[in-house]
């Protein structure tokens, strides 16, 4: 497939900008439907992330963050660049301004291609992936209070459900919390972003199929 197809094929699976709709269904894969015993949420908060596919020659690869370790919450996790939805903001518009304000990626970079499967958190959010193609060549200043760390991982290892890991860990109560985790090499990716990798994949290729 060439980059162009690849473009193509992409785009295509994807819901495009203007058919975006905040009463949207609830998504394929949440932390709700990986743990149906979670209390039940009734109002979301609006929250973006960029998920950006960079066209190198040798192949594409994703853009990934590891949050800094002094952040409040999900400390150290690797993310999408991303964050809630300020008022009257559209998704994309939100993700575009979290990544240049989380990583100094400036949009002249970056097209967007359109919007992937939204992902609900059990701590209140309702994420809307915004999919886009990254041209190489840009530069990146990383905001040191958000990001420690910024890495690309291969399209192609994350889109391998050979890779998609359906793990577990026990919580103080004694219950269990379920997660899709993709380790590549040193990071661990896993969570809300695993998910939403996860779901981008079947969205992408169609029918689920088993994982790890």
């Amino acid at each position: 497939m060439t980059p162009d197809e690849m473009r193509a094929w992409i785009t295509g699976k994807l819901e495009p900008l203007n058919s975006y709709d905040p009463a949207r269904a609830p998504p394929p894969i949440s932390e709700f439907t990986l743990n149906p015993t979670l209390p039940k949420i009734d109002a979301f908060r609006p929250a973006a992330v960029l998920v950006p596919l960079v066209e190198h020659e040798a192949g594409v690869t994703v853009l990934l963050t590891r949050r800094a370790d002094t952040l409040r919450s999900h400390t150290g996790q690797v993310a999408f660049p991303g964050g809630r939805m300020d008022e009257g903001e559209t998704p994309w518009d939100a993700a575009l301004r979290e990544a240049e304000e989380e990583i100094g990626l400036d949009r002249s970079h970056v097209a967007i291609a359109g919007l992937s499967s939204n992902y609900q958190t059990g701590s209140g959010y309702d994420i809307t992936p915004v999919v886009a193609f990254v041209t190489p060549g840009f530069r990146l200043t990383p905001n040191p209070a958000e990001v420690a760390d910024v890495f690309e991982a291969p399209f192609a290892f994350l889109m391998d459900p050979k890779n998609h890991e359906r793990q577990f860990r026990e919580q103080a109560d004694g219950l269990r919390r379920y997660f899709y985790a993709m380790p590549y090499e040193d990071q661990f990716i896993w969570g809300a972003t695993a998910g939403m990798l996860r779901a981008l994949y079947e969205r992408l290729y169609g029918e689920p199929a088993e994982s790890a």
